[in-house]
């Protein structure tokens, strides 16, 4: 087992890397785990006629009581477990599928501004002692009920409002995301199953690609 040094993760230096390491007839094998960085590097060195593979940090084997983690120690333990082959390679997903992934992940994290804002909302009243008396929240009963909403104090209710524009806004984002997720699954390679399964009762195709 052999370290070379710790590489930066740019098409250059990782260019370079492979030209030190290869030569004619040498090919390598490479695993890396998944992480923030994304498919980059693997697609990088398909494109470069290496063999390349992307591990689930929660599918590794470790040992038990083994909690120490340094760039080098897990670098050399992938090697190990690579050329033993005991490592097991994720799917790997092209671009266009990556690209519905983002859109999904911001439609959730637009799910949860939206909720935090409503939240916000709620607390601010509850503070105030202020009870809807109807049977659900966010209903054109419960907004209405918001507007009619006075308290004392000038900036108290510029927050207070603040607030309801931020419920909007969020959920106006919402929608606008859930139009394109709409929109992008029409055209997604998995837009057959997508519709199979929307034959079940309560699964929307916004649902199905969480």
């Amino acid at each position: 087992m052999r370290f070379v040094g710790t590489v930066a993760n740019e098409d250059d230096a990782i260019r370079k890397l492979v030209k030190r390491l290869t030569g004619p007839g040498v090919t390598l094998n490479v695993c890396y785990e998944a992480g923030p960085c994304g498919y980059g590097l693997h697609r990088l060195l398909t494109k470069l006629g290496q063999n390349c593979i992307v591990i689930a940090p929660s599918m590794m084997p470790r040992r038990p009581g083994d909690h120490v983690k340094t760039d080098r120690r897990d670098a050399m333990t992938l090697a190990r477990l690579l050329r033993a082959g005991e490592l097991t390679a994720i799917w790997i997903p092209d671009e266009a599928h990556e690209a519905v992934r983002d859109l999904i992940r911001a439609r959730r994290s637009a799910q949860d501004d939206a909720i935090g804002a409503k939240q916000t909302v709620r607390s601010f009243l509850l503070r105030h002692d202020r009870r809807f008396g109807g049977k659900a929240a966010w209903t054109k009963m419960y907004w209405r009920w918001l507007s009619e909403q006075r308290f004392d104090f000038p900036h108290q209710q510029l927050a207070f409002e603040e607030m309801q524009k931020r419920v909007l806004e969020a959920q106006a984002r919402v929608g606008r995301l859930e139009a394109a997720l709409t929109e992008a699954v029409d055209a997604w390679c998995f837009a057959p199953l997508v519709r199979n399964l929307q034959v079940l009762r309560g699964i929307m195709s916004h649902e199905l690609t969480n």
